[in-house]
């Protein structure tokens, strides 16, 4: 079994300036953006919470999901506070409104992740139906035996249960790409799997559980030039990564907005257009049709042909300020921060006995950490780590075969956003020592 690299041991709130260095720590260049903590943090109302009487939250889940700053609250409050009705079927004043909001988010959309187009982005439930959506329409179109699909052993359960299925219900085959010692995807494996028989390529830009980013846009030149498509899990790039899907050239791309400083129950899927008009729909009803008779129907155009029924509509159009507020933060001074952090948590974790960190080095990965305690199982972590108002994620986060691969059955999952101090890090440190004086037979 491979043995994984490890170390032993829109209001006016989101309108206020935050790049001035918070004091807490040294800028490692002159030029490098800063953020203002003080000013980030009070544009997320649920920060100021006691989780526990006198117990300050820290919370290291935004790989779980975001927190959202109070203008998004205000904006999905606004949609049913003033306009509460439906998009494209009304005449009256409310549904223009709603329909004029719903289709600027998605307008943003498109902006934040470089798309061409508008109708190229497609408003689902979320980037799990994002992917499903692919796989039962493309894969009803394009499948069939003696087909290959290609994932990888990182991909999240949303990007490789949908594929298992399709490939299942196509009779074509499913394989998984390995990944390296230090838990990077091996792109010369990859690179041997690729045939003309392969017609998909399923791959995370970052993984959630070993945080490490990859290169999509060689990844997306090497499946084209055996004439396989790309499906990008964008799920944990989007948020924390300028993401562009024209330079990428990947085909489909999905991401959520909870995890986004958006609400839950919307997600997004972009396709290259050349490809979503050959799909049948996934869903049928409502306004994904142009004309329906007795026994057929033809399509909408795009993006309403995968749009069926009421779609997520108050999410859409906080999504699309939740995007913008990113976007006012800068991903540079994001990136920098979020950097700063994860060598920061990386170091002082190494440095506890007995804990594993997963994936690779700092400079090769995104903001958080998984890893686990000798001795020590990661719900007991999570739990003690909760009585100390600190929340982080345990258990096999929905990527049971890579947790198999790796020679354990869970983890526990610290992650870093733009909200978060080397304070925080600190108090995570300390609640782990603690767990290990606790629940380690050392102890």
């Amino acid at each position: 079994m491979m043995s994984p690299a490890s170390h032993i041991a829109a209001t006016d709130q989101c309108d206020e300036p935050m790049l001035p260095n918070d004091g807490r720590t040294e800028p490692q260049s002159a030029s490098e953006p800063r953020l203002d903590l003080t000013a980030i943090r009070r544009q997320f109302p649920v920060l100021a919470r006691e989780v526990y009487e006198g117990v300050p939250l820290v919370y290291l889940d935004s790989a779980a999901t975001s927190l959202k700053p109070a203008c998004v609250i205000d904006a999905l409050a606004e949609h049913y506070r003033s306009r509460s009705a439906n998009v494209h079927r009304g005449l009256h004043r409310l549904a223009e409104e709603a329909t004029e909001a719903y289709e600027q988010a998605r307008e943003r959309v498109a902006r934040f992740i470089h798309a061409p187009a508008a109708r190229q982005v497609i408003f689902t439930h979320g980037a799990t139906e994002s992917m499903n959506l692919v796989a039962h329409s493309w894969g009803r179109k394009y499948l069939g035996p003696g087909a290959e699909v290609v994932v990888t052993e990182m991909e999240h359960h949303a990007n490789l249960v949908p594929w298992q299925q399709a490939a299942a219900q196509s009779g074509a085959a499913l394989r998984s790409a390995p990944i390296t010692d230090d838990g990077q995807l091996d792109l010369a494996a990859l690179d041997r799997m690729l045939t003309p028989r392969v017609k998909l390529v399923a791959v995370t830009a970052c993984s959630n559980v070993l945080g490490t980013v990859n290169p999509i846009e060689a990844i997306a030149k090497m499946a084209h030039a055996v004439g396989a498509v790309v499906m990008v899990d964008g799920a944990q790039h989007v948020p924390h990564r300028p993401t562009d899907v024209a330079a990428w050239d990947c085909d489909f791309l999905a991401f959520s907005s909870h995890k986004t400083c958006g609400p839950e129950g919307v997600g997004v899927l972009y396709g290259k257009a050349e490809l979503l008009e050959t799909m049948p729909p996934f869903l049928t009803g409502g306004e994904m049709v142009r004309r329906v008779r007795r026994t057929d129907a033809d399509w909408n155009e795009l993006p309403w042909k995968f749009e069926a029924g009421t779609p997520p509509i108050a999410p859409a159009i906080a999504l699309g300020v939740a995007v913008d507020f990113i976007d006012s933060v800068g991903f540079e001074a994001i990136g920098a921060h979020e950097a700063e952090l994860l060598a920061y948590a990386y170091h002082r974790l190494s440095e506890a006995p007995g804990l594993r960190i997963l994936g690779p080095e700092p400079r090769r990965r995104s903001g958080l950490v998984s890893f686990t305690l000798e001795g020590i199982h990661p719900h007991d972590v999570a739990q003690l780590l909760d009585r100390r108002g600190i929340a982080i994620r345990a258990g096999h986060h929905c990527a049971q075969p890579l947790h198999t691969q790796l020679g354990i059955a869970a983890s526990a999952r610290a992650s870093f956003y733009l909200y978060n101090t080397t304070a925080d890090v600190d108090r995570l440190v300390e609640g782990v020592c603690e767990a290990q004086k606790l629940f380690s037979p050392r102890g």
